[in-house]
């Protein structure tokens, strides 16, 4: 892609960047088949082209990494720590920052919540006492993957309001009482795609002797992040968002927690020594990445970087917004659908704004029922359900869950068109086939689709996620 800047028209009529399954054609239920419209970015992305390339360049070089003296040993531990300083270099850190590759955010902040509480003990905490040694301070808005792990520490919790600016004012409010070790809070919202003012949150965090995790999962495959400029202490994404899913994500951060944490995984690689009776832990990455690393899931991982950062900052961001601008003028333009949202000054607060995903209802429909139906009639693929968010969509009114769809470097004018049409002809026309629920979730009744051979028991038996099944 020429690092010139492209006219609207091109943007938003193709894709950005070439991804693996651009061309898939999806079995409609009448009959027939359609281009896939993919517009469920926020879940998993596709591979960009260019990294599947080089997954395939790599692969016949795999073997174990650190202590092998072979040739392919050797290419594979040097392809393994480069993608370090790649993804160091893509996320600003700084000279001393650690890198530690895990399986997704999730790992990350789980592996950090277990470092926060090795600081905890050091300090006397022990569990089941009132806790003065600090607390993890999390907002109301965050997935799952950033609430479970610190409940389990001493903890408390912010409700967002209904501006960025009154969310922050009841941030540092929460500060100001004092006690707050970390502040764990997202990039931009799984749910709504709202963006929230890192750099500004980092700044309050440090004013009052707490440190910074950032979920970046949803953040990363949109905008870059800067560790130097803005400070944050630690930051955490998945490979398979950014377009590289082939089982890694990162944790980046300030070395001492994580040094002084119980190993995440303990086993090979993570220690200097070991005696019957005793156990010397090495530091640094090694120190949490015992076992055998994946080494082609930190390869592609580094290669998307590199991808994303060689991309036209303007280009990046115009061919999101004007997808996104699209969906919303399209979808507001019918009566019967909602747009949700969380901040009023979302997108005139300074350095906030959304990134490509957009939250949505259909009056007097199942959330679940309107994305069968947009698949098997549409072909068009969005996400349905609670987003592993449940205290936000509780407060927000939306118990049962709602429609979210999410556009990328992938994403064409052309699958927001047929998302906006396809909710147009519900409205008008109703569902065009009869659905039933099978294993906790909406499919279409008596499907005669095709699917591979290798998949079998689609769709049905595929199931629901245990938090959708009453």
């Amino acid at each position: 892609m020429s690092s010139a800047v492209l006219d609207a028209t091109q943007l938003i009529d193709s894709p950005l960047l070439p991804v693996v399954g651009q061309d898939l054609a999806a079995p409609l239920i009448h009959g027939g088949h359609v281009r896939y419209a993919n517009l469920d970015y926020a879940a998993s992305a596709p591979a960009i082209k260019d990294v599947a390339a080089h997954l395939n360049e790599v692969l016949p070089f795999y073997a174990s990494v650190h202590r092998g003296a072979g040739f392919a040993s050797q290419v594979s531990t040097s392809v393994y720590e480069n993608a370090r300083k790649i993804v160091a270099g893509f996320v600003g850190a700084r000279p001393d920052d650690t890198v530690i590759f895990t399986r997704n955010t999730t790992d990350s902040l789980n592996l950090l919540a277990g470092c926060v509480e090795s600081i905890l003990q050091q300090r006397g905490f022990t569990e089941g006492r009132s806790n003065v040694h600090g607390e993890v301070l999390y907002l109301d808005i965050e997935h799952h993957a950033n609430l479970l792990p610190w409940q389990a520490l001493p903890h408390r919790s912010v409700v967002g309001a209904d501006s960025i600016a009154a969310t922050l004012d009841r941030v540092e409010t929460a500060l100001r009482a004092g006690n707050v070790l970390l502040v764990a809070v997202t990039g931009a919202s799984n749910v709504t795609g709202e963006v929230l003012p890192v750099a500004e949150l980092t700044a309050l965090a440090h004013r009052y002797g707490a440190r910074i995790v950032l979920d970046a999962a949803q953040l990363a495959p949109h905008r870059r992040i800067d560790l130097t400029a803005t400070g944050i202490d630690y930051l955490a994404f998945s490979g398979h968002k950014l377009y590289a899913p082939f089982g890694a994500g990162v944790l980046v951060g300030r070395p001492d927690w994580l040094d002084a944490g119980h190993p995440h995984l303990a086993g090979g690689g993570a220690v200097k020594d070991v005696r019957l009776e005793s156990i010397s832990w090495t530091t640094g990455p090694a120190r949490h990445e015992g076992g055998t690393p994946n080494v082609l899931g930190a390869a592609t991982l580094a290669k998307a970087t590199s991808v994303l950062a060689a991309l036209n900052a303007d280009d990046w961001h115009q061919h999101e917004q004007q997808l996104r601008a699209h969906l919303v003028a399209g979808l507001n333009e019918l009566e019967g659908v909602t747009v949700h949202s969380l901040f009023s000054d979302a997108d005139t607060y300074p350095d906030c704004g959304s990134i490509g995903v957009v939250n949505f209802s259909v009056t007097g429909y199942d959330a679940g029922l309107v994305a069968a139906y947009l698949s098997a009639e549409h072909g068009v693929g969005v996400r349905d359900g609670k987003f592993c968010a449940h205290p936000l969509l509780n407060r927000l009114g939306l118990p049962a869950g709602s429609l979210r769809a999410s556009f990328g470097v992938g994403s064409q004018l052309e699958d927001a068109q047929r998302l906006v049409a396809g909710i147009q002809t519900l409205l008008q026309k109703g569902l065009g086939w009869d659905y039933v629920v099978d294993s906790g979730r909406w499919v279409p009744a008596n499907d005669n689709r095709e699917y591979p051979s290798w998949a079998p028991n689609t769709p049905g038996t595929a199931g629901a996620a245990p938090c959708s099944i009453d």
